[in-house]
């Protein structure tokens, strides 16, 4: 089984590796952060204290509902009981996702994380096999290091994603993070954890309606696309 090539690794394969699951919802997921962009660069022409617009959430979910247990182990950061929970679906593959961790995600994290106001909440949402053994190989990860690797792989995305040999550029980005050969195709041959991997995007799809990456539930409201770090940072304001 190679789960880093071919269309056999799941069933998600035969979707964009863009960020969305159909034309009609690039721009859902594009839009926002465009827009997000135009604003932050407005706001730096006018005056560097311009006040950011808080996003207009797409609706809004259960909140108990979104918390409870899934086919895996919660994958956060910060204080259990924040005033404000971030739960964001991601795709690996993805390049919205990847300049949202690679330029907004620390400053939120530093920002808000760290002191204890928000909860930031990863759950895996893979359009095609890359992404899946990605997220895999997180998984694998030593303990503490889930974050980590996910931080890597997306600052070197397009060394890995979008290689003609998918397999062998995970192996080499995994040997950075300590796998072996060994423990590298151990965790690539995991059915029950590609199970899993499949099994939380599949709920994010059916139960909170997740059709593009990222997606965000801020306190139970939705939110699709990039974010600029005043927008997510207008909109945390918004919640305190």
């Amino acid at each position: 089984m190679k789960p880093a090539e071919g269309g056999s690794m799941m069933s998600a394969a035969t979707k964009p590796v863009d960020g969305t699951t159909t034309s009609s919802t690039t721009s859902s997921a594009a839009t926002p952060a465009t827009a997000d962009a135009g604003q932050t660069q407005v706001a730096q022409a006018a005056a560097p204290a311009a006040k950011v617009e808080v996003p207009q959430s797409e609706g809004e979910v259960d909140i108990a509902k979104l918390m409870a247990p899934g086919p895996l182990p919660e994958m956060s950061v910060g204080k259990a009981d924040a005033k404000v929970t971030i739960v964001e679906y991601m795709s690996m593959t993805c390049p919205h996702c990847a300049r949202f961790h690679n330029e907004t995600y620390d400053a939120i994290k530093a920002k808000y994380v760290d002191s204890g106001q928000v909860r930031f909440v990863v759950r895996e949402f893979p359009f095609d096999p890359r992404a899946a053994a990605a997220f895999m190989l997180a998984r694998c990860a030593p303990e503490g290091q889930y974050f980590p690797m996910i931080s890597m792989l997306f600052k070197q995305q397009e060394q890995w994603a979008a290689a003609q040999n998918g397999r062998d550029a995970l192996l080499q980005m995994s040997k950075l993070a300590g796998f072996t050969q060994e423990s590298f195709e151990a965790c690539l041959t995991n059915q029950k954890l590609l199970d899993d991997v499949q099994a939380t995007m599949q709920k994010g799809d059916k139960d909170f309606g997740v059709k593009a990456t990222p997606t965000f539930f801020v306190n139970g409201k939705k939110y699709s696309g990039e974010m600029s770090v005043d927008t997510m940072s207008a909109l945390i304001d918004s919640m305190l």
